[in-house]
């Protein structure tokens, strides 16, 4: 199936083509800025913790590619490590059976569905 052309990094000024919202460079950029400024305390303690950084490396290295693709029949390289119950739901936050390794596309896609907005 054909994709999408690349466009225009968002970021102000930048040449860059990309097939999302920012270029390699500036997603860094953003993810930062997001971190420091958007993201709750128990989030940042969380995830910069030794123990979360160590069971999501187990994880992606159990499982390679994206659970949900896989499912339909397709081969995507997993690139997120997401919590299928919600912390913040009382989900277990270092248990390995409530992980599941996904694309950026699913974990975008759970993300909108978990706050109600698909």
């Amino acid at each position: 199936m054909p994709r999408k052309p690349d466009r225009p990094c968002s970021y102000p000024r930048c040449p860059e083509l990309t097939d999302g919202q920012y270029c390699s460079w500036h997603r860094r950029e953003e993810y930062k800025k997001y971190n420091r400024f958007k993201r709750d305390e128990f989030s940042k303690r969380f995830y910069s913790s030794p123990e979360w950084q160590r069971l999501r490396k187990k994880k992606l290295s159990q499982n390679p590619l994206c659970e949900h693709c896989e499912r339909e029949g397709r081969v995507t390289p997993a690139t997120v490590v997401d919590h299928i119950v919600p912390i913040k739901e009382g989900g277990a936050a270092l248990d390995i059976n409530n992980l599941q390794s996904l694309c950026r596309y699913h974990d975008d896609v759970k993300g909108l569905k978990d706050r109600g907005m698909v």
